[in-house]
């Protein structure tokens, strides 16, 4: 099948087969969906400013006017040897899949077909079409991950002419990852704050990065799971207003489904709570693995339940009254919090 897992993109992209006229990027990361798409326009030498070399699509123009894709794409070019037709926002668009099945079982000789789409599940027609072609490819752009994290900071630092004490690049990385180009921006910004220097350090991420309430946010997560109530106080007390409450809120929940997900393989399998932990996807940073790995044998499948429902409501009860959202996420974290202190102090 004409597809790619998200690890081997970057390697194909590198040794591309000219035969693949058809290319479609998709994924939760938009950010990296376009990225891509632009170094691959940019291999083709044509210039993205020439209207006669390339064409600029919208999916949801191609899908008003059925056929419109098949034409562009079979015109024949004026001025270059062929031409670029890049395709954005593609999704569920009927239109845009029958033009791609169409051209993807009849390729154009002298044209590159670019299409950018979301997040396309397995079966979604457009998908489905490039997947089945010899003539296609189907490029799957999903968020990065601690390793193309680690790559993405060296190679943006390394064109400033610089380098990253290991505690910085740990906070770093930790407000990295969700979009290519947003963590790409970030980046840029830290270097051009470093301005002479030639070693970015943890105060110089804490300070342009904004890492500080990153670190903040973990801590009262992490003060919850350990059972501190005192350290949570510390840490909730760097936050402010109902839009904090909010995240705090937020981040407790995805904790909590996380530690579900992790407690259920646990029971179904067999395994250990480091084997969970360490295989764990996305990963856990490595200096929380000993507190997630303690919560995990503390905390069974009913109780994680039972503190997801507690949250939930906390949540809810927050959006209907903005002006208690501080204190109900406050006194729904800490009951969370003080049960977590009595299961470990039932465990021992």
């Amino acid at each position: 099948m004409a597809q790619k897992k998200a690890h081997e993109v970057d390697g194909w992209l590198a040794r591309r087969d000219p035969q693949k006229s058809i290319l479609l990027f998709y994924g939760p990361d938009r950010g990296l969906v376009s990225e891509r798409a632009r170094k691959i326009a940019a291999s083709t030498g044509l210039s993205a400013d020439d209207p006669f070399s390339v064409v600029r699509l919208d999916a949801s123009e191609i899908d008003q006017t059925p056929g419109r894709l098949i034409d562009e794409a079979r015109t024949v070019p004026m001025f270059s040897d062929r031409r670029l037709i890049w395709v954005r926002n593609a999704g569920a668009q009927k239109g845009l899949a029958d033009d791609v099945k169409v051209l993807a079982a009849q390729p154009p000789r002298d044209a590159v077909i670019l299409i950018e789409a979301g997040d396309l599940k397995k079966g979604a027609p457009l998908r489905a079409t490039v997947e089945a072609s010899e003539h296609a490819m189907a490029l799957p752009c999903y968020a990065d991950e601690s390793r193309g994290i680690d790559s993405l900071i060296d190679e943006e630092l390394q064109k400033a002419g610089l380098s990253i004490a290991l505690e910085a690049r740990q906070a770093l990385k930790r407000s990295l990852g969700g979009d290519r180009l947003a963590s790409r921006g970030e980046l840029e910004k830290l270097a051009l704050y470093a301005g002479e220097k030639k070693q970015i350090t943890l105060d110089d991420v804490k300070l342009m990065i904004g890492d500080v309430a990153g670190l903040s946010l973990d801590d009262a997560i992490d003060a919850t799971l350990e059972g501190k109530p005192a350290d949570f106080d510390i840490a909730f007390a760097r936050f402010g207003g109902g839009q904090a409450a909010s995240q705090v809120l937020g981040a407790a929940m995805r904790q909590f489904h996380a530690l579900q997900a992790m407690r259920g393989a646990m029971d179904a399998d067999g395994r250990n709570a480091a084997s969970v932990v360490a295989s764990a996807r996305p990963p856990v940073f490595f200096t929380r693995r000993k507190t997630v790995e303690s919560a995990l044998m503390r905390w069974n499948s009913e109780s994680i339940v039972r503190a997801l429902a507690s949250l939930q409501a906390a949540v809810l009860q927050a959006r209907r009254r903005a002006d208690l959202a501080e204190a109900i996420a406050r006194q729904a974290l800490l009951a969370i919090t003080i049960e977590s202190a009595r299961q470990r102090d039932r465990h021992g």
